[in-house]
């Protein structure tokens, strides 16, 4: 969808939008105390597991953040896509105000009143038959593997204890200790040995080698249809329709885990449907619960998940009356189609702005689909997180992953206006660096 023959995104009415270029940040005086103080506190008393960027959020309402002293930053990271449908969108909030005032957690061990739409309605988004709650999106993967290893056992006739799983390298599935031992992170995967055998890694996007590694133990394919960890990698054109022939014919499922790419972000409700792909299974989670509370969910047939029989899976959290509610709302806001709309046609202004800066030298590559990027910044430029910094400073936040990368996510709420001001203030950033790549543009 070409934004020169379409028209503009039209505001929608279930976000507070504060505002584009003439409310935003300056780059100002130095961070005062009460951030440096904020950071200190943190920084003694949690383990370091993050490296955060000097940035402590105290409100936030559509695609901006406030701090501690009042400036506002451009979200242009989303809660790596939890957040597609913004900070406190009314229509999501609203929904999870009316339900904290009824109930908000039975656990499973009786019904309640939201679950039943919930699961229908998220099944039929899906095109599926069943849906099975968690709360994560590495709880939802970790069941998604039980779910293939059972189906497995009790469906394809696996000998017990043999069931494999093919997954692609540079993937991110989540930091359990299971998932982390197929990752090829060094830094998410090592010391947490020993790891879980059964899984057998192979090149993303290299669909002979996949072909060549399913036997018949394999019971599942796990791929990301795009990777967002590693960078916003997306697959070679007509690998996954290959992915989808080879384990239809061989009997094995394959599991999308939409986790970061679906509900939404691609320009598409999943990012699959670019290639015309339905999987067996949908991993869900992130936007799911709205940015307000952690929902997740594997979404399949009702052969697949009726494999599982009472006790023998299951979340106190998971499908609650609270996650129920979110996610209706959630699921009624993505039947229109309107998001997914402003997705595909943000993203064309996204992609042209920076196709711009990759062809006059200030980004070394680009990748994504819709309102969603991955970018590399040349070595003269910083790295990803020098980059970032710089973006800090003149009211932006993006995130860098994997040193020269930096990932761009807005929340799909974004006015055209907002969007435009964030990448001017990154072709700021690069210029000043690469002063050869201002002259290229220039002329």
């Amino acid at each position: 969808m070409s934004t020169a023959s379409s028209p503009s995104p039209a505001p929608l009415p279930d976000t507070a939008a504060p505002g584009p270029t003439a409310s935003a940040p300056s780059a100002g005086p130095p961070r005062p105390d009460a951030t440096a103080s904020a950071i200190a506190a943190a920084e003694a008393h949690c383990a370091h597991t993050y490296h955060p960027l000097p940035l402590v959020v105290a409100s936030a309402e559509g695609a901006w953040l406030t701090d501690v002293e009042g400036r506002r930053y451009l979200d242009l990271l989303a809660g790596y896509s939890a957040l597609n449908f913004g900070h406190g969108n009314r229509r999501l909030v609203e929904a999870a105000t009316a339900q904290l005032g009824r109930v908000a957690l039975t656990s499973r061990a009786v019904h309640h009143d939201r679950f039943g739409a919930f699961c229908a309605q998220l099944a039929e988004l899906c095109g599926m038959e069943r849906v099975l709650p968690m709360n994560t999106g590495a709880e939802a993967v970790e069941t998604a593997v039980k779910t293939a290893r059972k189906w497995g056992y009790r469906v394809k006739g696996v000998p017990q204890g043999q069931a494999k799983i093919i997954v692609a390298g540079g993937n991110f599935h989540g930091r359990t200790t299971t998932l982390v031992g197929f990752s090829t992170d060094h830094a998410a995967r090592a010391d947490f040995g020993p790891y879980t055998p059964g899984f057998e890694i192979v090149p993303y996007g290299d669909a002979t080698a996949l072909e060549a590694a399913l036997s018949a133990n394999t019971v599942a394919v796990l791929l990301e249809p795009v990777q967002g960890e590693a960078g916003v990698r997306v697959p070679p054109e007509g690998y996954l329709p290959e992915v989808r022939r080879l384990t239809r014919e061989r009997g094995v499922l394959f599991i999308a885990d939409e986790v970061q790419s679906g509900l939404g972000r691609t320009g598409r409700t999943f990012a699959c449907e670019h290639e015309g792909v339905v999987p067996d299974v949908y991993v869900l989670g992130k936007a799911l619960g709205g940015g307000i509370v952690p929902v997740s969910a594997v979404v399949s047939s009702a052969e697949v998940l009726g494999v599982f029989r009472p006790g023998e899976h299951g979340s106190t959290f998971g499908g609650s009356p609270l996650a129920c509610a979110v996610a209706l709302e959630v699921i009624a806001m993505l039947r229109g189609g309107e998001y997914q709309w402003r997705a595909a046609d943000l993203g064309d202004r996204l992609h042209r702005e920076l196709g711009a800066l990759l062809e006059a030298g200030a980004l070394e590559a680009v990748r994504g689909r819709g309102l969603w990027a991955g970018v590399d910044v040349p070595p003269e430029a910083g790295t990803g997180r020098e980059v970032a910094e710089r973006m800090l400073d003149r009211g932006v936040l993006v995130k860098d992953t994997h040193g020269p990368t930096l990932r761009i996510a807005p929340p799909l709420v974004i006015s055209e206006e907002d969007l435009d001001w964030g990448l001017a203030r990154l072709r700021e950033v690069l210029l000043e660096a690469l002063p050869g790549a201002g002259e290229r543009l220039s002329g």
